[in-house]
């Protein structure tokens, strides 16, 4: 599927993509895709030990999780993340299990940020729930504001053309060989610059989060991958 995308769509529609299909590796890797419902109750009733009711009810209010889903999605965190909490490192060992025909580190590092909301060096539980909430179940405009968030890479409100090539180069590494046609060095520069041009109305040399918004929400190929994924949980 994202090998068509990137040849047919272009690369600022697969960075979309790959931004919520990397989240969905993530889910996997933690068993949230593949359970069965013979076994919810019991994963019900040995992660309702470890939550502390008021903890999951503010989490249940905060995103679009129902405290059952959020059980679950605790549970599976947990036992991949024992201390409660994942590091860059561990996000990274994630990814290159996925994508070993590339180099996922780039990518991880940005994505990891991203979900890093505090900036403390760690995704906590909440913060990993908060940011599938919106990735999975937010508005557009919320699942628009947390891609911005990601491009947007020393958080100044700004996405700079060197930025959107940062992020472009690091999925290119991720994805190795895996694209067809294989793209040439050149064509990540390319791309961003086409796509930087039509973003930046003013031409400032920076896009700001309404014209990337704007620029999303009016591109056909973006807005259809925005819902790719909303059924998977």
């Amino acid at each position: 599927m994202l090998s068509a995308i990137w040849e047919t769509e272009g690369l600022q529609t697969v960075g979309i993509v790959v931004l919520v299909f990397a989240s969905i590796k993530l889910l996997h890797l933690l068993g949230l895709i593949s359970f069965s419902e013979d076994s919810v109750e019991d994963e019900l009733e040995l992660s309702a030990v470890r939550h502390r009711p008021e903890g999951l009810e503010q989490l249940e209010a905060q995103t679009r999780f129902s405290r059952k889903e959020l059980q679950i999605l605790y549970r599976g965190f947990k036992n991949e993340c024992p201390s409660g909490v994942v590091n860059e490192d561990t996000f990274k060992d994630i990814y290159s299990q996925f994508f070993p025909q590339g180099d996922a580190s780039t990518y991880a590092h940005f994505l990891f940020n991203a979900f890093d909301t505090d900036h403390n060096g760690s995704v906590s539980f909440e913060d990993f729930v908060m940011g599938l909430s919106i990735l999975l179940r937010g508005t557009i405009q919320e699942k628009l504001n947390w891609a911005f968030n990601l491009y947007d890479i020393n958080k100044d409100g700004y996405i700079t053309k060197e930025e959107m090539l940062d992020i472009m180069k690091a999925i290119y590494d991720m994805m190795g060989k895996c694209t067809y046609p294989v793209l040439k060095e050149e064509t990540p520069r390319q791309h961003v610059e086409v796509f930087f041009q039509k973003m930046d109305k003013n031409k400032d040399g920076v896009v700001t989060i309404d014209e990337f918004i704007d620029c999303c929400q009016n591109d056909e190929n973006i807005m259809r991958s925005m819902h790719l994924f909303e059924n998977v949980l």
